[in-house]
């Protein structure tokens, strides 16, 4: 853990994120970063989706090579994560059916090398929070768990933004308690409300961040904008949009987070389409490398970015064990660039 506190850092670095935006800050290095930004950026400018796919193949490789990211440029995490959203019930609602083997996931992502764990006060809700507590409390040195609050849930499947800084206040008071946490190493704005102003949604998390009790702040389904306007408020490290191989809608997002060195945590980063299940345009392709379409799915996302965190979350440990194997399959860029063109046909 670092030993400055969030008003030490913020006085000594003024105010500002240019020092934690550079490559090496956030372990990265700078031939990689730069190789990934320009790519994209030049993509970005020629135009078309199209054109950032192709130019992204340049820096695939060597962005899979990666193996760690450094969120805000002073915590290390594995870059392929788990996502404890499906350890709730049904719904993302109450308690699981069995609650010993939302346990053992837990247990058993953290043997495989899982150091970022990400979940929100909304999945259950509270109940995945609790169960991560009750896994893997005291935690192992290097844990990361990244919570998130604001999104309300009124019932199962329902999901409504709350932005108040007073509610804010109160969902991360509660986080800590739940989490068994000092201090939550990053908390993330679930979704923006449109009723409240950023500025006050934001201003609430900045409060507690000089307190002590949040060290990052992220962000979760914004555009490029957004992100601007609430780094004028508080430093941002990372971003949670809805990505993956056929959904690529926050590309234009991902390439900001490349060139601002900010950490991409995809959710639903294997997609609910046709393209990576059984009997998909990718299970050959993936059965010449001898793995599984889903494997395949997170490899290229792997590759794609060095900034990519991908959180896959599941409530099987059969199913953790092969999305973790994800990490150790590697793409040459003509491999990475069959696949991102058989995700383009499909």
């Amino acid at each position: 853990m670092d030993d400055k506190s969030p008003v030490v850092r913020a006085k000594q670095a003024g105010g500002k994120q240019s020092d934690k935006c550079s490559p090496e800050y956030h372990g990265v290095s700078r031939r990689t970063f730069l190789g990934t930004t320009l790519a994209g950026g030049a993509a970005l400018l020629a135009g078309g989706s199209a054109s950032i796919f192709q130019a992204s193949a340049l820096a695939a490789s060597s962005a899979g090579s990666n193996s760690s990211f450094r969120l805000g440029g002073d915590l290390p995490v594995h870059r392929l994560g788990f996502g404890a959203m499906r350890i709730t019930g049904d719904g993302i609602w109450g308690w699981p059916a069995d609650r010993e083997n939302a346990l053992k996931v837990l247990r058993r992502a953290v043997e495989l090398g899982v150091t970022l764990i990400d979940t929100a006060d909304a999945y259950g809700p509270e109940v995945s929070e609790l169960l991560i507590a009750e896994a893997l409390h005291p935690y192992p040195a290097g844990l990361v768990i990244a919570t998130k609050g604001g999104n309300t849930r009124p019932g199962p499947g329902q999901w409504v933004p709350d932005g108040r800084p007073e509610y804010l206040t109160q969902c991360v008071e509660k986080s800590l308690k739940r989490l068994r946490l000092e201090r939550i190493d990053l908390y993330q704005l679930h979704r923006i409300d449109p009723k409240v102003p950023v500025e006050e949604s934001l201003g609430a998390l900045k409060v507690l961040q000089d307190s002590g009790k949040i060290r990052h702040v992220g962000l979760s389904e914004v555009t490029t904008s957004q992100i601007d306007q609430a780094r004028k408020v508080l430093p941002i490290v990372s971003i949670q949009n809805q990505y993956n191989i056929e959904n690529r809608k926050s590309e234009k997002v991902l390439v900001y987070c490349e060139k601002e060195g900010l950490g991409f945590m995809p959710w639903s980063p294997i997609g609910a389409g046709r393209l990576a299940k059984p009997g998909g345009p990718l299970e050959a392709e993936a059965k010449r490398h001898g793995a599984s379409a889903v494997q395949l799915a997170l490899a290229w996302l792997l590759q794609r970015s060095p900034v990519m965190l991908p959180i896959p979350g599941t409530s099987s440990v059969p199913h953790l064990e092969e999305n973790m194997a994800a990490a150790k399959l590697h793409l040459n860029p003509a491999e990475w660039k069959k696949i991102d063109a058989l995700a383009a046909q499909a």
